[in-house]
């Protein structure tokens, strides 16, 4: 797996843990993380196919 991935890849699983703890304390800042976490899937699937091909 290629390291972009794998960096890519934390990014979107810390954003996903901080959007979900944002929406318990009931801040709307939890769309920003939504936001990232879905920017750093993509990324994630980027890097992963640009690394197989």
């Amino acid at each position: 797996m290629p390291r972009l991935a794998l960096y890519a890849l934390a990014v979107c699983v810390l954003s996903v843990a901080a959007a979900v703890v944002s929406f318990v304390q009931g801040s709307w800042l939890g769309i920003v993380w939504v936001l990232l976490a879905g920017l750093s899937s993509n990324m994630t699937w980027y890097y992963l196919r640009r690394g197989r091909a």
